[in-house]
């Protein structure tokens, strides 16, 4: 299906109806996304664009940008929450009400815009009179306010949005001038659109959708890698993977995980560059790996080590500082950094208490020091020949059968000034 265009009086038909989906929390690469698809439908000669949101909201300077853009829009925009299941939280319901036209499917909602970081938490009562908390929700309050003046949605509502945290299904939005239709599938919302008329610039302006093709804008494969490291959880974890993965190359060179942790780190560096984040977090961070490697070579008993935990914790819970208007899905879970620091732990605590007990066993020397060594087949032992082990040359006995030289050997036992090997 497609659509057409008219303002004022009817006009030919518009070569396409433009299409995007955005199903994920907004961030600065769904702006930009966003931007992209507004210029390109607006460049292919799109009469409007339609976009299915599905979010659980965002950070508050990428929303203020998005909504900037549909509010100024060259073409028509409507944004449609669907299907069923879907919602346009937070962020989601400032886009929501930015559009020409909002639409909703049945089983979808919409609102719960109060600042995550001035939501009281669960059994908690908000401190009404924080000079603080009134400001900034106030400030977002009168933006909420001023699109739905801009658009004619009601305004009462758009700040209970946000002052009181309210959300309403699809039939309240409608029954409350927050949106202005129903339409339970992108097919049905084409068809409800056919000859639907709005206000724009000043102009009446009228939709045709029937006979007219869609074109859908999807994400690059740039846009798609890039919107996965918008994830607070995936750039922390690439984070702290790339860090220790090279700790462990450094003990255990040629191994290959520094490749794979080098790696990880430029992904994260990546996904940094997107995200708000704390410098003295990840100062903490690197200070918890440093504290944690140290105590590898000192005999400090895991006094380090603990050094270590705590200023990883703490520079995991501050690393991401987002703005007053983030969505829940934006910040670290808290049982992905228990998680990751238990298992980083439980490693080093390993790592410490075993260096300690072999600090602490009798060490072997002379040929005692041979016992569990292992070495290469000189000759074929027959069952008896020469082996290299340790750097030196020696006489052997096998006890499992003939060995051809190369191959692999252990030194079980030394009788009569002979090693006992055995194939290993």
């Amino acid at each position: 299906m497609g659509a057409a265009l008219a303002l004022g009086q009817p006009q030919a038909p518009a070569s396409l109806i433009a299409y995007a989906e955005l199903d994920s929390s907004i961030n600065p690469i769904t702006k930009d996304f966003l931007l992209r698809v507004i210029t390109e439908a607006h460049r292919d000669g799109a009469s409007f664009l339609v976009i299915r949101l599905d979010t659980p909201g965002g950070l508050l300077e990428s929303t203020k940008d998005m909504v900037s853009a549909i509010l100024n829009s060259p073409i028509p925009i409507v944004i449609w929450v669907g299907p069923g299941g879907a919602r346009a939280a937070s962020a989601g319901a400032f886009i929501t009400m930015a559009a020409d036209i909002a639409a909703m499917a049945e089983g979808t909602n919409i609102g719960s815009s109060t600042p995550i970081s001035l939501a009281p938490s669960e059994g908690e009562q908000p401190d009404k009179d924080d000079p603080a908390r009134k400001k900034i929700l106030e400030f977002v309050a009168s933006e909420a306010r001023k699109i739905a003046e801009k658009r004619g949605r009601s305004k009462e509502w758009a700040e209970k949005f946000v002052l009181e945290g309210k959300s309403l299904t699809a039939h309240e939005a409608l029954e409350n001038n927050i949106i202005n239709l129903i339409a339970n599938s992108r097919e049905e919302l084409l068809q409800r659109l056919d000859g639907y008329e709005l206000q724009r610039d000043g102009q009446r302006a009228q939709l045709r959708t029937a006979g007219v093709p869609l074109k859908t804008y999807e994400r690059s494969l740039k846009e798609q890698v890039m919107n996965y490291l918008a994830d607070p959880n995936v750039v922390y974890l690439l984070l702290t993977i790339g860090i220790y993965a090279l700790i462990a190359e450094f003990f255990t060179p040629g191994f290959g995980v520094g490749i794979g942790g080098a790696i990880c780190l430029l992904l994260a560096l990546l996904g940094l560059q997107v995200l708000p984040f704390n410098v003295a977090g990840l100062a903490f961070i690197l200070l918890g790996a440093a504290l944690m490697v140290i105590d590898l070579f000192t005999p400090t008993h895991l006094a380090l080590t603990v050094g270590g935990v705590v200023s990883l914790l703490i520079g995991s819970f501050m690393l991401f500082n987002f703005e007053s208007f983030e969505a829940p899905a934006l910040g670290i879970s808290p049982i992905n950094i228990v998680a990751t620091v238990g298992t980083i732990t439980a490693l080093f605590v390993f790592m410490v208490t075993k260096g300690l007990l072999i600090q602490r066993k009798p060490v072997a020397t002379g040929k005692e020091g041979m016992i569990g060594a292992v070495g290469t087949a000189r000759d074929e032992l027959n069952p008896t020949g020469m082996v290299f082990v340790q750097g030196e040359y020696w006489l052997a006995t096998a006890i499992d059968g003939p060995i051809k030289p190369g191959e692999s050997v252990r030194v079980e036992r030394i009788e009569n000034g002979k090693l006992v090997v055995r194939r290993t």
